[in-house]
């Protein structure tokens, strides 16, 4: 089989186009196809369409009943064609496109906050305000608490990774001591 990453790129920039066509707004969009992608990656949900007993048309109305939200017309649409093109394994792939086109269009990029105790908001705000200017972009702040770094951050902001941690450093000690 093709690889995801070839598989998903047509997919996502039909499905944006569309959404930046539609009334409903890329947000809503962004959510429906993470939605769709993080059944797709739940292993019982990808066992079950893949059999071959269901119809496309079981394994649409499957799916879709299952989003919190009803997909637009659209939105089912594209599922159907999913379906029909058996492609429906390149879900996860085609959200994480999808949300790297809505992010370009509207200048801003994903930013990970990895910090080993909790950040204040104006701690948070502080550090977006020095990311932004170094990376040169808006950042959409993700902030998550990881008790492993032992103390400082750790920040990536798509391939790019600043890590002042304690854990990183111990690990460049460790690796300076056995080189």
């Amino acid at each position: 089989m093709a690889e995801l990453s070839t598989i998903a790129p047509p997919y996502a920039d039909a499905l944006f186009e569309t959404a930046r066509a539609s009334t409903e707004g890329l947000e809503r969009w962004l959510l429906a196809v993470e939605e769709l992608a993080a059944l797709m990656s739940h292993p019982q949900v990808a066992q079950v369409v893949a059999d071959p007993k269901l119809g496309d048309q079981q394994v649409v109305e499957l799916l879709a009943g299952m989003v919190k939200q009803p997909l637009p017309a659209a939105g089912t649409n594209f599922l159907k064609l999913l379906v029909a093109n058996q492609r429906l394994a390149a879900l996860p792939e085609v959200a994480v496109q999808f949300r790297q086109l809505k992010n370009d269009a509207e200048g801003v990029a994903d930013c990970l906050i990895e910090s080993a105790f909790p950040l204040a908001d104006g701690e948070v705000t502080e550090l977006l305000a020095a990311l932004a200017k170094r990376f040169g972009t808006r950042l959409r702040p993700n902030v998550q608490v990881n008790p492993a770094l032992i103390g400082g951050v750790r920040i990536a902001v798509g391939d790019q990774v600043l890590d002042s941690s304690v854990r990183a450093r111990l690990n460049q000690m460790q690796t300076a001591l056995t080189a």
